[in-house]
């Protein structure tokens, strides 16, 4: 009896020790409550915010000729020519199995394509023109709307040329993960995870514009938000001088 009694005594835990702990645990949980709810506020705010730069404008162009569908498309881009009817030229894209599409500007590509057309129809062109040039007028706005698309370089003369432009449109093609940006005397087309050398004026005009999309997605989201964390970023800069150099060589 002494044994289990001592035993008692020795494992006794004050019950206001219990009090204590118990009151922290409550505490923790609701900080932990607190924190996670005032961040949803702010996640719903900026997505609130982010969604005023878009601008939904379903597109009911016809863009082709003897589309094919990408629900249905099943094989690879293998080449493409130019294609003439009287006095108008089309790019003619040709696949393993014999199916063609037509199209009359590259934008119009983008709206078929997906990233795997896109990256093959580069990789074609690149391999024919790297170091020849273009003999048709068509191709040569292909190869440099490509060229510009991947191999983006700050002092190429589309960039050093911005501030004498205005933004008058920019637009996301959802399937392959471009978007576009219409400017007097110039279209320039990018891949929506890709940094360019745009200037802040750039930038700031085309929030302004707003983002236009056939329907809200994931893409139009994140391509808005990397666009106003970009600005941002640029306009800090121009405040610190120091880092310019740095930033320049994040863009190249």
């Amino acid at each position: 009896m002494f044994d289990r009694a001592f035993k008692r005594v020795n494992t006794f835990e004050d019950f206001r020790t219990e009090l204590v702990e118990g009151k922290e645990k409550r505490a923790g949980a609701e900080l932990v409550q607190e924190s996670t709810k005032k961040q949803k506020v702010e996640d719903n705010k900026e997505t609130a915010e982010i969604k005023k730069l878009m601008e939904i404008i379903p597109d009911e162009e016809k863009v082709a000729i003897d589309v094919i569908p990408l629900a249905v498309k099943s094989s690879s881009i293998i080449d493409w020519k130019i294609h003439k009817e009287g006095r108008k030229s089309y790019y003619q894209i040709i696949r393993a199995d014999g199916k063609s599409q037509m199209y009359m500007i590259f934008s119009h590509m983008l709206k078929s394509f997906d990233r795997e057309d896109l990256e093959t129809l580069y990789k074609l062109v690149k391999a024919k023109y790297e170091s020849t040039r273009p003999v048709e007028d068509l191709d040569l706005l292909l190869w440099g709307d490509l060229k510009t698309m991947f191999e983006p370089h700050i002092e190429d003369k589309v960039w050093r040329n911005q501030q004498d432009y205005k933004v008058l449109s920019w637009k996301l093609y959802d399937s392959c993960g471009v978007h576009s940006l219409r400017m007097q005397h110039v279209h320039i087309y990018m891949l929506v995870e890709k940094k360019y050398p745009l200037i802040p004026s750039t930038l700031s005009m085309m929030l302004e514009k707003k983002l236009m999309i056939d329907y809200e997605s994931e893409m139009a989201y994140q391509l808005c938000k990397f666009i106003m964390k970009q600005l941002k970023k640029k306009i800090s800069i121009w405040k610190h001088p120091l880092d310019v150099d740095e930033a320049l060589n994040e863009e190249t």
